[in-house]
């Protein structure tokens, strides 16, 4: 479904993230995975999930440090000239700020989490622009809890509802261009940024008895809704919020 397609995936920092399920998936389909890891701490954990499908740019990217994420499309443009999807799959709050109360969240914490969870994305749609001349997909992840409240979400929910807003107004943008945007709302998913939540582990269990089949989805679930939206397939869709949680989102 992906061949001959090639594209750049953020956010992976193990077997458990869903970026890494997603760069599998797409892979799979035929397509030429561009990888990034945040720092040289995280790149054992990455730089082997990466080789083993071949990815042939393997770059750090850390969005807080200044021209590493205009590197990583510098490099882009030098060995492959286009792209056709972007996958964004960072999120951050400093953990003072994420564990209390919105109302009580620093100014310096929600500047930094929306900076890293939303801003981020618009930069890398502002710089995938001039690469992708026949169109393609920017891709973000998202969650249920920027709709509706969530206990113990806390500051991630507006920060993921600028997310999704961002994704209609770039969606609108960019249409002319043929470029098509899309945001993720997984399901609950054990990941190392999930682990940030307090009582994960209640929210996965609440999740699981609120789904109509009672089941948990899976980083390849996303992978293969992803794979599928970066396709010519998908040609006719733009600006969704694609849920991805086994019907979690439906339920009363």
């Amino acid at each position: 479904m992906l061949q001959g397609k090639r594209g750049l995936v953020v956010g992976i920092a193990n077997d458990q993230s869903i970026a890494w399920g997603c760069a599998r998936v797409m892979q799979g389909q035929g397509a030429e995975i561009a990888v990034t890891y945040l720092n040289e701490k995280a790149a054992p954990y990455v730089r082997p999930l990466a080789e083993s499908i071949k990815c042939p740019i393997i770059v750090p990217c850390d969005v807080r440090e200044p021209g590493q994420l205009e590197a990583v499309f510098d490099r882009i443009k030098t060995d492959w000239g286009t792209m056709d999807f972007l996958l964004h799959s960072i999120a951050f709050a400093p953990r003072e700020d994420l564990h209390g109360r919105i109302i009580d969240c620093s100014q310096a914490g929600f500047n930094m989490a929306m900076d890293v969870s939303c801003h981020s994305f618009i930069r890398m749609a502002r710089l995938a622009e001039p690469l992708m001349p026949r169109g393609g997909c920017l891709m973000t992840v998202t969650f249920y809890g920027a709709e509706k409240v969530v206990e113990n979400y806390n500051l991630m929910g507006p920060v993921k509802a600028a997310l999704e807003s961002s994704v209609r107004y770039l969606a609108a943008e960019l249409g002319g261009q043929k470029i098509r945007v899309h945001a993720l709302s997984a399901g609950p998913l054990k990941t190392r940024a999930a682990s940030g939540i307090d009582r994960f582990d209640e929210l996965l269990e609440r999740t699981r008895a609120r789904t109509p089949d009672h089941q948990l989805v899976t980083i390849d679930d996303v992978g293969e809704v992803a794979a599928f939206l970066a396709s010519d397939g998908a040609a006719a869709l733009t600006g969704n919020v694609q849920f991805i949680d086994a019907g979690y989102h439906i339920m009363g």
